[in-house]
C-alpha cells in the first residue's frame, strides 16, 4: 500500500471529518471526468475517491493509520476495477454519495419515522384593561390538532397495525441504477409507494384517515400575570399542535390584545386620567374623589375604587397631580407605577344676573374689567395634557 491517502488529499494527518470532505469536494469537481480534460484525470480522481473512501470512515482510517490495509488489497467500495474506456468497473458507484460529499448534503439512510413533533400554534387573546393590569385566569377556545381519540396516534383501524413495504421492504427508500459511459450510477430516493416510512396502513383509521390526530376545539385556561400590554406573549408548554403519528405536541403562543379603556389612557406602568372641576373650585381650592382603576374589578372595595385628590387654591386648567401607587403593577419588578391625573378647569357658560353682577364684583377687586392679554411660552407636556382633555369632551 504506497499510496498516502493524506496527501493525495492535501490534508495533514490531524485533519477533521469536514477538511477531509471539503478537499475531496473540491478535488472531486475539478477532476470529475465530466468536467476534467487532462488525460489522467480518471486516474487521479480514482485515487481521491480511494483515500476519501477510507479517510471519511473513521473504522478505515484508523486501521489506515496503524499500518494496515483497509481496503483488503482492493480499491474496495464502489470501486472496483480500473478507469477505461468502459468507465468504473461492474459494480460502478453511489452517484448519491458523490453528490453529498460535493454539495455538502446528507442523504436519508434508512426509513423515517410516523411520529413527528406537531408544530407551534399561535391564538390572541383580548383583555380589558383591569385585567391586564390585575392579571387574571382566562378560558380560551382554541382549534388544534389533537390525538386521534380512535386509534390513540397510531394511523390503523382497530385490529389491524402498519405492515412492511413491499416495494422498499421496510428500508424507505429505492435504489435505481441507470448505465452511463462512467459506469452503473446508483441513485437513492425516499420509496414512492410508503413514502419513506418503510411501512404502510393497510386499514387507516376511519377516524384521522391514518394521520393519528384530528383537529378539534377545547378550552384552555391561561394565566394572565399582572401588568401585561399589548404585544406580550404566554408561552404554553406542549399545547399546540399535536403531531403527525400522535407524536409531541408543540407549543402554544396566546398573544394579548388590551383594549382601550373609556375613562384611562396607559402610559407605560402610568395611568392618566382628565377630571374637570369648576372654575370656583380651582380658585378656592378643593378636594375631589378621582375613580382608580380598581373600579372596574368586580370584587373592588369602597376604599379602593377612590381616591382623594387635594387641588391647591389658583390651580391652572392642565395641572396634572401624580397619586404614586395607583397605576399598573409591574410586570417585571415589584410596585405600581402612578395615577396621572390632569384637572381641566371648568369656565361656566351660562350664568344669572346674580352670578353675572357677583363676577363684575371680583374683576373689578382684582382689575380685571379689562385684563392685558399676555402669551405665555408652554412645555410640551402641558400642551399634551390640554390637547388630550379637551379631545376628551
Amino acid at each position: 500500500m504506497s499510496s498516502d491517502y493524506y496527501q493525495i488529499l492535501g490534508v495533514p494527518r490531524d485533519a477533521s471529518a469536514e477538511q477531509i470532505k471539503k478537499a475531496y469536494r473540491q478535488l472531486a469537481m475539478k477532476l470529475h471526468p465530466d468536467v476534467a480534460t487532462e488525460a489522467d484525470a480518471g486516474d487521479r480522481f480514482k485515487k481521491v475517491a480511494e483515500a476519501y473512501e477510507v479517510l471519511s470512515d473513521p473504522k478505515k482510517r484508523d486501521l489506515y493509520d496503524r499500518g494496515g490495509d483497509p481496503l483488503g488489497g482492493g480499491m474496495g467500495g464502489g470501486f472496483t476495477g480500473g478507469f477505461g474506456a468502459g468507465g468504473f468497473g461492474t459494480s460502478g458507484f453511489d452517484f448519491t454519495n458523490l453528490v453529498d460529499a460535493m454539495f455538502g448534503q446528507t442523504a436519508s439512510r434508512g426509513p423515517r419515522s410516523r411520529v413527528r413533533r406537531g408544530q407551534d400554534a399561535l391564538v390572541r387573546l383580548d383583555l380589558e384593561l383591569a385585567e391586564a393590569a390585575f392579571g387574571i385566569t382566562k378560558p380560551l377556545r382554541v382549534d388544534t390538532a389533537v390525538l386521534c381519540p380512535r386509534c390513540s396516534g397510531s394511523g390503523s383501524a382497530e385490529g389491524s397495525e402498519p405492515v412492511t413495504c413491499q416495494t422498499c421492504h421496510g428500508q424507505g427508500e429505492v435504489t435505481h441504477v441507470q448505465r452511463s459511459f462512467i459506469g452503473d450510477i446508483r441513485t437513492t430516493q425516499a420509496c414512492p409507494t410508503c413514502r419513506g416510512y418503510g411501512t404502510v396502513i393497510p386499514d387507516p383509521c376511519p377516524e384521522c384517515a391514518g394521520d393519528g390526530r384530528v383537529r378539534s376545539t377545547r378550552t384552555i385556561n391561561v394565566k394572565i400575570p399582572a401588568g401585561v400590554s399589548t404585544g406580550n406573549r404566554i408561552h404554553l408548554s406542549a399545547h399546540g399542535e399535536v403531531g403527525p403519528g400522535g407524536g409531541p405536541a408543540g407549543d402554544l403562543y396566546v398573544e394579548l390584545n388590551v383594549a382601550p379603556h373609556e375613562v384611562f389612557r396607559r402610559e407605560g406602568d402610568d395611568l392618566e386620567v382628565v377630571v374637570k372641576i369648576p372654575m370656583t373650585a380651582a380658585a378656592l381650592g378643593t378636594e375631589v374623589d378621582v375613580a382608580t382603576l380598581e373600579a372596574d374589578l368586580p370584587d373592588a372595595s369602597a376604599e379602593t375604587s377612590t381616591v382623594k385628590v387635594s387641588v391647591p387654591s389658583g390651580t391652572q386648567s392642565g395641572t396634572r397631580i401624580a397619586v404614586d401607587g395607583k397605576g399598573v403593577p409591574r410586570l417585571r419588578g415589584s410596585g405600581r407605577g402612578q395615577l396621572g391625573v390632569t384637572l381641566l378647569v371648568q369656565t361656566p357658560t351660562r350664568v344669572d344676573d346674580e352670578q353675572r353682577e357677583l363676577l363684575r364684583q371680583l374683576a373689578e377687586l382684582r382689575e380685571e374689567t379689562r385684563p392685558e392679554v399676555t402669551v405665555q411660552k408652554h412645555g410640551r407636556g402641558v400642551f399634551g395634557r390640554l390637547r388630550d382633555a379637551f379631545a376628551g369632551q
